[in-house]
């Protein structure tokens, strides 16, 4: 279990580290949306076009790579959206073994599925050399490669996730969350009734 568990921590320092510079791409994204919006109207006033399709198409890429990138960051930081009102309110061991549940029920089949079906479309893409259909506008192969990228790095975080949430059940490995801290407390003093 311990090369498991050494296997999801190099896991999560390669998604913390790929997720950390997708957030840099939201300055540059902010940076071109910005030129594109000034030379749009610089340009009328000049008469000359100052933007272009391909800047334009550049914002929408680097928006679909924060997105695409910084997917397995987010599920590493458990910072994607809980819809469970009782998740809150369960201790550690409760939450690991959800958590764990839920990576093996849903979060990986759905990864495994949209990977082995997107994977025909990317690779016709790369095929036909895949263009934007405006004029001057980028490839959409290369964009086109990150889905897959996002899905395997979904994949590989999963995975670190369900090892990690099956050590905390197991008492391998304490909780990571700071709000465990006081569930754990409790379940040292014996307050916690969940003997799971």
């Amino acid at each position: 279990m311990h090369i498991l568990l050494r296997l999801a921590r190099y896991v999560d320092r390669l998604n913390t580290v790929i997720g950390r510079l997708s957030g840099w791409l939201v300055l540059l994204m902010v940076l071109v949306g910005g030129f594109n919006v000034i030379g749009r109207y610089l340009g009328n006033a000049l008469g000359q076009n100052l933007s272009s399709n391909a800047l334009i198409e550049t914002q929408w890429y680097l928006f679909s790579l924060v997105f695409l990138l910084g997917a397995a960051y987010t599920l590493k930081e458990n910072a994607h959206v809980r819809m469970d009102v009782l998740y809150s309110t369960w201790p550690p061991r409760r939450k690991a073994l959800a958590d764990f549940v839920a990576t093996l029920v849903f979060l990986l089949p759905f990864s495994g599925f949209a990977l082995w079906f997107t994977w025909t479309p990317v690779l016709n893409s790369w095929r036909i050399r895949e263009g934007s259909p405006d004029p001057g506008g980028l490839p959409r192969y290369p964009i086109k490669s990150f889905i897959l990228v996002m899905f395997i790095l979904l994949i590989a975080q999963g995975i670190s996730g369900a090892i990690q949430s099956w050590a905390i059940y197991r008492g391998i490995s304490p909780p990571t969350t700071a709000e465990s801290d006081s569930t754990l407390t409790q379940e040292a003093t014996g307050e916690d009734n969940d003997n799971a």
